[in-house]
């Protein structure tokens, strides 16, 4: 080779055209040689590829400053500007690319779902096919580890964590009211349809400093970015009825949903042990329009609902029952904008308005609630290079709650409250190489109400340790205002807080995904006050703690067998509070030790269908026994369902859904009341608290019209 390139050069000098030699090494970051790379001066047809030795040379007629430029699958493109004289026997080291599908991703405490996600636990349209959720999304994350099962309530309890510490994004924006309001001893659902979100991002600990006033969890939820197609979605159920429909033009669509829920006659084929003047009825409507502008995209979301009920509930202290009426209209409306100014600046903005009215009648008890609530946010975000980007943003929540309350007794009282949070934020993400990256940020809010500042530190570290695996480690502080209920009576409070540390362990091999996760939570400035319930007469102060800590294990395999995915989730929670009107320390009554969920789907081609199964245990809850010494002394037998879904694909748009909750008809307990006084012996009787029904059949047709004829509203069918 020698030879060759001095005859070359003879020759040159002979003919008087001046040429150069470029030539060098190629390396990775551990000095082993890049074989196949291509290395060319930019704006030439001068160029070689590296031998097996990462070697290459090449005789060019350029002259004066020019771009040397190696570049090789997986690793970054290198530019070296220099005289063309001073090219030869370089020594050139490649880095990875970190932008490569085999690049660390910051995981602890995150679940993801959806298509563009590296890590995905659940897809979108588990939420749907899943037999215990019923539809409702919720219900489908409550068979993830981390939540517990409060049967009751419906809410997501999060690690040792109370429902309300867990705050639900649509967008990247607040949504301050996402549940149905209902009654004691029936569980919620959420207000959302999961047909219009194509990803779901469920962090149980650890989050971003782009989300603040959630002590224990943050919920993601992403309306679909664009349809690729225009159809129209109906449904027929045995509680109700549903219609959807998309259209699209050339840079817009708009996605509506509407839907009405009546229960008065499944309870008359079911009743339950509540005596129904009036079963629960609603009505919902949703609307998201899109538009594509040229450097972005703005989605436009609002949501309208309306619910009532009336009924006699059963009370041990009441042998006639309690009344329990509720009349609640609910007005969500989101807009948002993300875009790229240049090649390293982009942009998010957006802003959401809640209106939530709920009219209450406990026996003789009239309450009005009204608030209005706000949230606007704006951020960018600069990449630097593809290894360092900063985050920067600004927020502001306004929230006005008022409540009338009134009986025989006691005249109309008001009380209420108006607070304003303004909140920055910035964080870096740094990604030293494809297996080492760091998340770090800082969370700066201000309270109107309380005159308080606060500062939140955040950090998340990844390291890959192989191919298909990686640790990562996990610390933030989070802060958020008590709630409605306590703020209505008294302002002169600070901000409760927690303190996540977290450690997790990720494997995602072709299909099977592991997670093992172990996390410790510290809280403090807890509500605490002096009487029964929180009233108008209780002493408030913020002298509550508690603490929760466990590990969190979850297994999914949707390829060891052919046309079966499942998953299994489990729980260990050691968790105990003071706070409220606690008089020690304990272990609260929705906090279960032991939680295990497992959900299997499974597709039988001779049927056309899809048959699933969710088993959901968990291990007893504390109650408190008078008859006994001691405060939550006692505990309920654990929890047991099993629950089975089956979907018939009558054609290929047309499907036929069956399911029911707890197929065995297990006889759960929620808990229990005592009466207020003993009998003559002395001693309290009790009753259990049980579901208003032991059982919930479901049954609804689906049918999609769409342009190519083959969706339908179960996609994996």
């Amino acid at each position: 080779m020698r030879l060759f390139i001095f005859i070359i050069l003879l020759f040159s000098s002979i003919s008087g055209v001046s040429q150069s030699i470029v030539s060098g090494k190629v390396l990775d970051n551990k000095n082993n040689p890049i074989e196949g790379a291509n290395v060319y001066l930019d704006g030439t047809y001068d160029g070689s590829t590296t031998n097996d030795k990462g070697e290459f040379s090449f005789i060019t007629d350029a002259s004066g400053e020019n771009t040397l430029k190696v570049s090789f699958l997986s690793f970054e493109t290198l530019s070296l500007t220099k005289e063309v004289s001073e090219l030869n026997n370089l020594q050139i080291e490649l880095r990875e690319d970190i932008n490569a599908l085999d690049t660390v991703v910051i995981s602890a405490g995150t679940f993801s779902a959806g298509d563009n996600s590296k890590i995905s636990v659940l897809k979108p349209l588990d939420v749907v096919t899943t037999a215990s959720a019923l539809g409702d999304f919720v219900g489908a994350l409550q068979t993830l580890p981390g939540t517990t099962t409060v049967a009751e309530d419906g809410r997501l309890f999060v690690r040792g964590g109370e429902a309300e510490e867990t705050q639900i994004f649509i967008d990247g924006i607040r949504v301050f009211t996402p549940y149905v309001p209902t009654t004691n001893n029936t569980p919620t659902r959420g207000r959302y349809s999961p047909f219009l979100f194509d990803g779901i991002t469920f962090s149980t600990g650890g989050y971003s400093a782009e989300y603040g006033q959630a002590l224990s969890s943050v919920l993601l939820l992403n309306t679909i970015e664009e349809p690729n197609q225009e159809k129209t979605d109906i449904g027929i159920m045995s509680v109700g009825a549903a219609l959807g429909h998309t259209e699209k033009w050339e840079s817009s669509s708009l996605s509506v949903n509407g839907a009405y829920i009546n229960l008065a006659p499944y309870i008359a084929l079911f009743p339950d042990r509540n005596h129904w003047i009036k079963p629960f009825q609603g009505g919902s409507g949703e609307a998201v329009f899109r538009k594509n502008l040229s450097q972005g995209l703005l989605k436009m979301y609002s949501a309208f609902e309306f619910s009532s009920f009336d009924l006699i509930q059963e009370d041990i202290n009441f042998p006639e029952g309690i009344h329990n009426k509720l009349k609640n209209k609910n007005l969500y409306f989101n807009s948002s904008y993300k875009g790229v100014l240049n090649d390293n600046w982009s942009v998010f903005g957006g802003l959401s308005y809640t209106y939530n009215y709920s009219k209450f009648e406990v026996i003789d008890d009239k309450i009005d609630d009204k608030e209005n609530s706000f949230h606007a946010k704006f951020k960018l975000k600069h990449n630097f290079s593809s290894r360092f980007k900063l985050n920067i943003g600004a927020e502001y929540f306004s929230t006005n709650f008022k409540e009338n309350y009134d009986n025989p007794v006691i005249n109309e009282v008001s009380y209420g409250f108006k607070n304003n949070i303004t909140a920055v934020y910035s964080e870096a993400d740094i990604f030293f190489s494809k297996n080492l990256a760091l998340k770090a940020g800082l969370r700066l809010e201000y309270s109107d109400l309380f005159k308080e500042l606060t500062l939140s530190p955040r950090m998340s570290l990844a390291y890959k340790t192989s191919a298909k695996s990686q640790i990562s480690l996990a610390y933030g502080n989070f802060y958020q205002n008590p709630n409605n209920n306590i703020l209505k009576f008294n302002q002169d409070l600070d901000a409760e807080s927690t303190r996540h540390y977290i450690l997790n362990y990720q494997l995602n091999n072709d299909g099977k995904i592991f997670r093992a996760e172990a996390y410790y939570k510290q809280y403090d400035d807890l509500i605490k006050f002096d009487t029964e319930y929180a009233d108008f007469s209780s002493n408030y102060s913020n002298s509550g703690t508690a603490y929760a800590k466990g590990i969190d294990l979850f297994w999914r395999d949707n390829k060891s067998i052919n046309n079966l995915d499942y998953w299994i989730s489990y729980s260990y929670l050691d968790s105990e509070r003071n706070y409220k009107n606690y008089p020690a320390t304990a272990t609260p009554n929705f906090v279960n030790t032991h939680n295990l969920s497992v959900v299997t789907k499974y597709w039988i081609e001779n049927w056309k269908s899809q048959v699933g199964m969710s088993y959901g245990f968990a291990s007893g809850r504390t109650y408190t026994n008078p008859n006994i010494e001691g405060f939550l002394n006692q505990k309920t037998k654990s929890y047991n369902s099993l629950s089975l879904n089956w979907s018939y694909l009558i054609s290929q748009q047309k499907i036929l859904y069956f399911s029911v909750n707890n197929v065995l008809g297990i006889k759960n307990i929620n808990g229990y009341q005592y009466a207020d006084v003993p009998d003559s012996n002395g001693n309290y009787a009790r009753r259990a608290l049980r579901p208003a029904a032991d059982q919930f059949f479901f049954v609804g047709f689906f049918w999609t019209i769409s342009e190519n004829g083959t969706d339908n509203q179960l996609d994996n069918l």
